[in-house]
């Protein structure tokens, strides 16, 4: 259907990061056909006044763990080893589809209302995850985050690998590209050689991207060093796990050199400021990393280590402690801050996604500046980034279909969705 949004305020997300007042912005099926600031030949099937409103691309959430979820909360004031062994992987134990579904839907649900259109998602049970992601209507990079924990490997029998076939087999382009399967690491400490030369081959034999934890805590990022000679970055990059494109989580304690191996092997690094200061694992080098030439995203993590999938409150955190951590109030600037949610996150994914262009996916969020926390509006940008709130997003367009508008979820039933939460999956897991 052709949907013409009309008398708004456009936040490009262009090189020249553009602000156009009394836009016209037409969708055609699941792009972008126009912008501008007359009126487009019609007809059009939909009409949508963005009086009193600021257009800008969807967020992006460039890492996250959805069904994780359920665990808001759960185990916290820990530190991130302790958090996952004595908390975490003991309750991922009893998870099963029907438990994943419901989590999914429920993550879903926050993020679609506080504006994200895509996603890059790393955790298990994938095909229940990818069921929900295609009924709520939103794109997502799904991988498993693959483990080896024992010596012996054999590629035709390892679980992870097994799962990574069949993920791209049967999922990778579904839904007209809503899906993409990403080959993944979990990360270092919870892997072998093996297990990594394989999957950087399966992923370049396939065109996946690959998706991987580095450095997000001192101890793994030293114990890496200890076991290898040689960092995470420097160590995956060894074993052919940056020969495609790839995001990386966290990159807490990444050094100069590995900022230059990232940069020159065009490695995204994601950042998660408030799992990262909740878990007490540091404070990601968003200046060097910037400075190098690397492409920065930003994510949410898994809920139960920020509590949050509000991507509003991840941008302002990234901007700002990194300004006061460097003594540099222009060290991420409003615009630096806002293309780490928006295109930067697409360019990680490989979506052409992340700027309101024509030729690019209609994945659009309206933002309502009528708000009492917008007003007065001195500098657009500025009031996104540092005033901004997730609930203040009043309409979400993924690919092109309205999903979510004035508090209404158009494609998932939430009041179902939190009796599966309420009857079955918490009793499953905690009761």
């Amino acid at each position: 259907m052709s949907i013409l949004i009309q008398n708004v305020t456009a936040v490009l997300l262009d090189e020249s990061r553009t602000v156009l007042p009394n836009a016209f912005v037409a969708v055609e099926g699941s792009q972008i056909s126009y912008v501008g600031t007359k009126r487009p030949a019609g007809p059009f099937g939909q009409v949508i006044d963005g009086a009193g409103k600021v257009l800008m691309p969807g967020f992006v959430n460039a890492h996250t763990h959805v069904p994780m979820t359920l665990m808001r909360g759960y185990g916290g004031g820990c530190d991130l080893h302790t958090w996952l062994h004595q908390y975490i992987f003991p309750t991922e134990a009893k998870w099963d589809d029907r438990a994943i579904r419901a989590a999914t839907a429920l993550g879903l649900a926050e993020m679609i209302a506080s504006g994200v259109t895509c996603i890059a998602d790393m955790y298990m049970n994938n095909e229940a995850i990818i069921q929900e992601v295609l009924s709520a209507g939103i794109s997502a990079n799904i991988c498993c985050g693959a483990t080896q924990f024992t010596d012996g490997f054999d590629p035709e029998t390892h679980h992870d690998c097994v799962v990574q076939r069949q993920l791209t087999e049967r999922w990778h382009g579904a839904g007209e590209g809503q899906i993409a399967i990403d080959g993944s690491i979990h990360g270092e400490y919870t892997s072998h050689a093996p297990l990594w030369e394989w999957m950087a081959r399966y992923a370049a034999d396939h065109g996946l991207g690959m998706h991987v934890h580095l450095s997000e805590t001192k101890s793994e990022h030293d114990g890496c060093v200890a076991r290898h000679g040689r960092t995470p970055a420097a160590l995956f990059e060894q074993y052919g796990i940056f020969a495609v494109r790839a995001i990386a989580a966290h990159c807490v304690w990444t050094t100069p050199d590995d900022w230059a191996i990232l940069a020159r092997n065009g490695v995204s690094a994601v950042t998660n400021p408030m799992s990262n200061l909740k878990l007490g694992s540091g404070i990601a080098p968003l200046k060097g990393l910037r400075q190098a030439g690397v492409n920065v995203a930003l994510g949410t993590d898994g809920v139960s280590s920020n509590n949050s999938t509000d991507l509003f409150a991840d941008m302002k955190l990234a901007a700002i402690l990194t300004c006061g951590a460097e003594h540099d109030p222009m060290a991420v600037t409003a615009w630096d801050a806002l293309e780490t949610a928006t295109v930067n996150g697409a360019r990680a994914l490989g979506r052409k996604a992340g700027r309101v262009a024509p030729g690019y996916t209609a994945d659009l969020i309206l933002v309502d500046f009528d708000r009492p926390n917008l007003i007065p509006c001195h500098d657009t940008v500025e009031n996104l980034v540092y005033a901004a709130h997730g609930a203040d997003v009043c309409m979400n367009m993924a690919r092109g279909r309205v999903i979510y508008q004035n508090g209404a979820f158009l494609t998932i039933d939430l009041d179902r969705v939190k009796r599966e939460i309420r009857d079955y999956a918490l009793p499953l897991l905690f009761g």
